[in-house]
């Protein structure tokens, strides 16, 4: 991925907020016949000695040839996105002065890296499906449990999928906020994008320019 300096943010709790807030990735590897890309929910785990820079792990249909694959040496990808959005020139102060400005999309985006292992073990993908669940129906006003289906039923299922683990060799990160431009043009930028015209991902990313407003690098 193509980082200019201004743009690589190398933070690693940053990169695991981003990942833990956005956990839908494209994991995409090498397969017979050319690239694959599966796209799964992920959780986030905390580095290990051997994992430097943290664990990805989620699940996948047992009919998907993904966790059939050769693994261990070989190094997949799993791309996740943030905020993005449309950068419209108007919000530019050379725009007014000169008119020399034109559009750019702004967004936020970590690459992760790492051999992918399959794990088919009932309880282990038991406790990741508990952690799934408690996280993503927190919000609910009754949060569902795996116990509220017929245990029978969740064995079934467990059968029907396998567990796979990423130990992250690699973490990058790209926020392209407008750190190149001015703090006037960085402010601006926030200030457009947190209208409440704009949709739910740019005022996301509003929000993330504004935490984030330096002098240009």
């Amino acid at each position: 991925m193509y980082t200019p300096a201004s743009f690589r943010e190398e933070r690693l709790d940053v990169l695991h907020g981003l990942i833990d807030a956005h956990p839908l990735g494209a994991l995409v590897r090498q397969g017979d016949d050319g690239l694959c890309a599966d796209h799964l929910p992920f959780e986030i785990a905390a580095p290990t000695p051997e994992a430097p820079f943290g664990i990805l792990r989620a699940h996948v249909a047992r009919a998907n040839p993904l966790w059939r694959a050769p693994h261990g040496q070989e190094e997949c990808m799993v791309i996740f996105q943030g905020p993005h959005a449309y950068i419209t020139p108007a919000w530019y102060a050379e725009k007014q002065r000169s008119g020399k400005e034109v559009p750019t999309f702004n967004y936020a985006v970590v690459h992760a890296h790492g051999p992918l292992r399959a794990i088919d073990d009932a309880a282990w993908l038991m406790g990741l499906l508990e952690r799934l669940t408690a996280r993503h129906e927190a919000d609910q006003a009754a949060p569902w449990r795996i116990s509220d289906a017929p245990a029978e039923y969740i064995e079934k299922m467990l059968n029907a999928i396998v567990g796979i683990e990423i130990a992250l060799t690699r973490i990058t990160g790209k926020w392209k906020l407008g750190q190149n431009r001015s703090m006037q043009d960085q402010a601006s930028m926030a200030h457009g994008l947190s209208l409440g015209k704009q949709a739910s991902a740019a005022r996301a990313l509003g929000a993330l320019i504004a935490a984030n407003v330096t002098p240009a690098r």
